[in-house]
């Protein structure tokens, strides 16, 4: 991402800051949002979303293996769409194909299937940060005067609801002056909890990447909550920090 050399740091903590954020934070906040709670289902969420995933997968498949294959290519045949399973309708030899499958074939599928298996647990997560950061950021603003200012609005993001949710606030954020923001987290508390072995490098932060589809939808709620539709994308380089990138409907790079 390009800021043209005209990015600034709006936002900066201090540890020593860091550790007194909880004392500042309105203490009617517990009554909205439970962290240790949140702590719980942050640790279960990422494999919950991959055994959700790879349910509905096998129910599909149980599914596709009960429907005659010939009432599969009558359904597409007339036009009116239906279930389509290439597999079922070549095994016949009735569409030009030989019915067979080599092994380079099988691995092919097998990588196709495992990555559309990771894009819906990963979609899933994003989904239910939206919703939490949805709810949560409607109940906890209703009685504060409304953010008409997007800037005071991401900053209300990375002091007030950032400590609610992770009891710390956002260490720094920086922006371009034109839609996008920056959210930097050095310790973000999801990851710190992670084991990892170390040495791992690279192979340790692909598998902390998926822990931070949930926050960065968390992140879209409560956006969304208060009037800004924005993508978010989320990356760590160092463990524990991550990095959350705001673009906001309409950004300039």
């Amino acid at each position: 991402m390009s800021y043209d050399g005209s990015a600034t740091t709006v936002m900066a903590t201090t540890g020593a800051a860091n550790s007194t954020t909880a004392a500042t934070v309105d203490p009617s906040a517990s009554a909205y949002f439970n962290a240790s709670c949140m702590d719980f289902l942050l640790i279960e969420l990422v494999p919950m979303a991959y055994r959700m995933a790879a349910e509905l997968a096998a129910r599909e498949e149980e599914y596709l293996a009960a429907v005659p294959p010939s009432q599969i290519r009558s359904s597409t045949s007339n036009g009116k769409g239906g279930i389509t399973s290439p597999a079922l309708v070549s095994s016949n030899g009735e569409t030009g194909g030989t019915g067979k499958a080599s092994v380079a074939d099988t691995a092919t599928v097998a990588s196709a299937d495992e990555e559309e298996l990771r894009e819906a647990a990963l979609y899933r997560l994003d989904m239910l940060g939206y919703r939490v950061g949805l709810g949560i950021c409607e109940r906890f603003s209703r009685d504060k005067s409304r953010l008409t200012d997007t800037l005071d609005v991401i900053k209300f993001l990375c002091k007030d609801l950032w400590t609610m949710i992770f009891r710390k606030q956002i260490d720094n954020l920086k922006t371009n002056h034109r839609g996008i923001y920056v959210l930097t987290d050095n310790a973000f508390k999801p990851l710190s909890k992670m084991s990892l072995e170390k040495g791992e490098g690279e192979r340790s932060l692909s598998k902390a990447q998926p822990f931070l589809y949930f926050p960065a939808g968390l992140i879209r709620g409560a956006l969304a909550s208060m009037g800004i539709i924005a993508t978010v994308t989320a990356e760590t380089t160092d463990l524990p920090g991550a990095t959350f990138q705001i673009r906001t409907q309409g950004a300039k790079s």
